[in-house]
This record gives structure tokens, sequence and C-alpha cells, in this order.
């Protein structure tokens, strides 16, 4: 019997967790694979695509500018609906937390379509943070059939939510068999690149802190308080530090970022990297801010210690193991533990040493075992 699975995702990062998943389904002669993308970020998305030479099957290409998440969730239903109703695959696989991923999951069971949720059982207990994340893992969780739990930490927040084990299968993140494969590819950026300097020497041997803040949870007044700490550690730093900040393209980043720290002269606020270039970046990095989910998984991997500029996270595991450290949207705080780090080099290597709780680059494989044993049990 072959089995029909499509893949739907439609933002960078999911593209990112999805791609050694597809590849793998792809090399399974027992498996037709089928890619569907909804662009829910366009251009960022596609930077991945290429990178992992990934060529969607449908492309559904429904980013809107100033789209609602009410419009974008009706717009992945309907186009959906009738893509699952041609193609007819068995499973459906969606990975994280997206609005792309809630509402192709609710597409696929209203058709009575099996789903498999990738990264399944990421909890914060809190549904405004991350918002929309949460409430869209909790709904994807609670409907889908097979569930891919990266930790035991996230297997535990499967069962307490009732479901049953029988459904759940422990595999490590995606994000590591992604990440291992890039990290070890040459980069030679040209000289029009923005890390350009970074990567052949010719820049002021300083040391990195890699920054990237874009949560809409912290739009606003958070985003500002993180502004004025990365203006205080550069000029504290003026001598021996350089902050590289990605700067997302959503406006309620862009404007409060560009101005209270466009004339910061040790702080390079650069368009969006593609995934290599900010792999690279990581590598070369001392030590990374962000309230990004996928870098507290993946800097670890790559031994560069992580302050999560978040309140909360769902992904306590590294919380635990050493690796990242919540320290919120407070000024004084935010400069208070880059510093210490940054002074203390016990406490430096106490992070940059522990050990990546977050799998070995093998989830794909187990994720595609696992559904085949499906199908070796329904026969």
């Amino acid at each position: 019997m072959t089995l029909k699975v499509l893949s739907i995702f439609g933002t960078r990062p999911e593209a990112i967790k999805m791609a050694p998943v597809v590849r793998e389904l792809q090399n399974r002669p027992e498996i037709d694979s089928y890619v569907c993308v909804t662009a829910q970020h366009r251009e960022m998305l596609d930077q991945v695509l290429d990178l992992f030479h990934l060529t969607p099957d449908y492309d559904l290409n429904l980013m809107r500018p100033g789209q609602t998440l009410t419009g974008l969730a009706a717009r992945v239903m309907v186009e959906l609906d009738s893509l699952l109703r041609h193609l007819q695959p068995d499973w459906v696989l969606v990975q994280g937390d997206t609005t792309t991923v809630m509402a192709s999951a609710l597409a696929a069971r209203h058709l009575k379509i099996r789903v498999g949720h990738v990264e399944a059982g990421l909890r914060t207990g809190d549904m405004l943070n991350p918002f929309p994340e949460e409430m869209n893992r909790v709904v994807t969780d609670a409907i889908s059939d097979l569930h891919f739990a990266p930790t035991p930490l996230a297997r535990d927040n499967l069962r307490r939510a009732g479901i049953p084990d029988a459904s759940i299968t422990i595999t490590g993140n995606t994000v590591i068999d992604a990440l291992l494969e890039i990290a070890g590819r040459p980069w030679s950026p040209g000289e029009d690149h923005p890390l350009y300097r970074w990567s052949n020497g010719s820049a002021p041997p300083r040391r990195l802190i890699m920054v990237t803040a874009h949560r809409r949870e912290n739009f606003g007044r958070p985003l500002e308080n993180i502004c004025a700490a990365l203006r205080e550690i550069a000029e504290r730093g003026r001598d021996d530090l350089h902050l590289i900040y990605p700067v997302h393209l959503n406006p309620n980043v862009q404007e409060p970022v560009y101005r209270l720290l466009g004339d910061v002269p040790n702080i390079s606020l650069l368009p969006p990297l593609d995934y290599l270039s900010l792999v690279q970046l990581m590598k070369r990095s001392t030590l990374i801010l962000t309230d990004s989910g996928g870098i507290q998984e993946e800097a670890p991997g790559l031994g560069v210690p992580v302050l999560v500029l978040r309140r909360v996270t769902e992904r306590q595991e590294g919380v635990e193991a050493g690796t990242v450290r919540l320290v919120g949207t407070d000024t004084e705080t935010i400069v208070a533990e880059t510093f210490r780090l940054l002074t203390n080099p016990a406490a430096y290597r106490a992070m940059a040493q522990a050990v990546n709780p977050y799998g070995d680059g093998h989830a794909a494989r187990r994720i595609v075992d696992r559904l085949l044993q499906e199908v070796a049990v329904a026969g």
C-alpha cells in the first residue's frame, strides 16, 4: 500500500523544520509525498524553499498586506478544502503553531483526513503568551491523530491535556536535523552581503551579540524597553561589542527599532537574513538576545548562550538544561544579565557547554517511521 502524505506549511520557521521531514518522505518508495505552501510569509518562506531545494506541488500564495489572523485562517481553510478534496491524502502533516498550522488541521479534520502534528506538546499555559501561537498549538494538538513530541516534557504536556499515549512519539526536534545540515555548508557571501565584513575577517575584532525581537506580544512598550537595553549594552561595550540585529519587516518592529537604535555606531540594523546567513551569524556570536522560539533550540546546538526576551517560554527544556535564560523585557534586567555572562567566564561556560535537550538530528526519520507503522497496523 502506498501512503499519500501532504505536508503543509506557510512561514520560514515551518519550512526550516519541515524540510528534513519532506526529504525523508521523498526518500521512502512506499510514500507519495506532496508539499503545499500557504505563503503566510511570502519572501521569508521562499528563501528557505531555495536553500533546501524544495519545490511545492501546490502554492496557495495567500499572503496579503495588513492581513488579519481571522482573514488568513479563513483563506487557508477555503483554499485547502478544494485541494484536499482533489488530492485526498491519507495524512496531512503540519508543524508548530502558526495560523497556517491550526487552519490546515481544521480543514483536514473537516474532511476526516488524519493529521500528524510535528513539534506537538509545546505549552506556556498562557493563551496570550505567545499569541496566537499558544492557542494554535492547543487547538491543533486537540484534533490531531498523531503527535510528534520533540521532548519528554512536550509528551508530558500532551498527557496532561488528555492526549492518549498511543498517539504520541518522542522524536527530537526537526530543527536540529536542519541546523546540522546548514551549519556544515560552505558560506562565502559577496561584498554586497550585509555580513560580508564578518565573513572575511575585515570587521573590527569585537565580540558579536546577535539580536532578534519581533513577537506580537512585545509590540509597543516591551519592544521599546528592549531597544533601550540594547542601546545601553552597546554604549557600555562600545570598545568591545558589536550588536547585529536583523529587523523583522513588520512595521510594528521596524519603526521603533530604527527610531531608537538607528544612530548607535556599534549596532548594525540589517534586513532579515536568509537561514544560511542566520546560522553563520549564530556560529560567530558570543551571545544571542532573542524572543524567537526556534533560536532557543538552534543556538544551544552551536554552543551559544541565549537570553530570552520573553516572560514565559514554551521551550522550558532549555531553561532546565541551562542553555537559555528567561530575562523578560525589563531594560535593567536585560542589561544586567547580558553583562553577567560577558564578565563572568564560569557563568558563560555553564550555559555554552550545557547539553542541548532538543535532539540528535534524526527526528525526521522517527516521524516517517511512525507514519509507516500506522500503515502496518492498519494493514
